[in-house]
């Protein structure tokens, strides 16, 4: 059903704005009447179109129609809010649409709250936009509704997506200025390279003298640059739809992955993400009265990881068979020995759902630990190879200009 947006006068006179969903503007117009509100202008809230001709655009579209994990879980947060006191679930709605400024979400918003009046479930609702909420998300609201808990679901769930979302924040953090300081300081050895150097090293190939092997080097290396520089152009963008097409495939995924488990360093951050990302969204669910296979179909994907997935799935398959979940996972690839350790202590005294939390907990904070450890060891690294380079760089020049004083003298 089309989706209008209008602004308009009510009763008292005083302008308001917001969203309905009609068969036609005629019908829309007739909708805010019957509610004693007067529309002066009413649109309907079209999805941006991609011309024929011009589908390779539509990554574009979806770059900036996509609803953010931030905005999803101040949505939840304050829809859980309204519900905790007392709003019904289509008031709350209702209450929610006019304030989100993103158009896309809130004639998805509009939609849901169509469906919701109709007669469906909140849960078969948010299913119809699988790609705004997730299949964690729809589970937990449709145990949430099943128990009559829905506001204490979507404030754990709000909770969740928060943590994550910090979580993934202070790592950002903590990568951008090593990352910054690795393009800063590339940038400025190609400018070296390709401009300064070759005017300061065209005077000495000029006096027709034999050179010291490190200037030679230089004007070797800064000519290739000059020369062939749309060669490194080339494989820096195949290097990328390369890795963007493995990725594709669930072979190259995988292989992807897994190479990445074997790299030392990066291999224990990336197992410790991994491991809190399942045992928060996995003690979640299980909170919310979620079965346990269930679950672990859930949880598999979102692991971040093909291999961990690929526990996972197979751990999932034991359990069903009546095996412990702590067994099974340690059966299995990526799992710490700690982790597994304490999914079976917490089985075995029936606190699994705690004791996952406390996983979470632990493994988030190494996280940042490790964080900080690969930061603090990457800024020393950067500033060692950059001052190697530019000392390079400078004796090659220094080398010729004190040759030509010891023949001078």
């Amino acid at each position: 059903m089309p989706v209008f947006e209008y602004s308009a006068l009510d009763r008292r006179g005083k302008s308001t704005t917001g969203v309905i969903d009609a068969d036609s503007p005629t019908g829309a117009r007739q909708k805010l009447r019957n509610k004693d509100i007067f529309p002066v202008n009413i649109k309907e809230i079209r999805e941006i179109a991609v011309k024929p001709g011009r589908q390779h655009l539509a990554f574009l579209t979806n770059l900036f129609s996509r609803v953010s994990p931030a905005e999803l879980a101040m949505l939840t947060r304050q829809l859980a809010t309204l519900l905790g006191a007392g709003f019904p679930l289509v008031g709350a709605l209702d209450t929610l649409i006019p304030q989100i400024s993103k158009r896309g979400l809130k004639k998805t918003l509009a939609q849901i709250k169509t469906a919701v009046v109709e007669g469906s479930s909140l849960a078969a609702a948010l299913s119809q936009f699988s790609g705004i909420f997730s299949s964690l998300y729809i589970n937990m609201v449709r145990a949430g509704e099943s128990s009559g808990t829905l506001e204490i679901v979507l404030e754990r769930l709000a909770d969740t997506m928060e943590k994550q979302q910090a979580l993934k924040s202070r790592i950002t953090a903590a990568m951008a200025y090593p990352v910054l300081m690795a393009i800063l300081g590339s940038a400025i050895l190609v400018g070296l390279m390709m401009f300064i150097v070759p005017n300061i090293t065209a005077l000495f190939t000029d006096m027709g003298k034999e050179l010291p092997l490190p200037t030679r080097i230089l004007i070797t290396i800064s000519n290739g640059m000059r020369s062939y520089w749309w060669l490194g152009a080339i494989g820096i963008i195949g290097f990328v739809v390369f890795i963007y097409r493995m990725r594709r495939t669930p072979k190259g995924h995988y292989l992807m992955d897994r190479t990445l488990l074997a790299l030392p360093g990066i291999r224990s951050l990336i197992q410790k993400i991994a491991v809190a990302r399942f045992a928060q969204t996995l003690a979640s669910l299980l909170e919310n009265s979620v079965p346990m296979l269930s679950a672990l179909e859930i949880v598999k994907n979102i692991a971040g990881n093909q291999v961990f997935s690929n526990t996972i799935e197979e751990a999932a398959i034991d359990v069903g068979r009546g095996q412990g979940l702590g067994v099974s996972l340690a059966e299995g690839q990526g799992f710490p020995l700690l982790a597994t350790q304490m999914i079976e202590v917490g089985e075995q005294s029936g606190e699994l759902e705690n004791m996952l939390n406390k996983i979470a907990d632990v493994y988030e904070r190494e996280v940042e630990t490790k964080i900080m450890a690969l930061t603090a060891l990457l800024e020393p690294i950067m500033i060692l190879v950059m001052g190697v380079a530019v000392l390079f760089i400078v004796l090659s020049i220094c080398l010729p200009i004190f040759k030509m004083n010891q023949l001078v003298l």
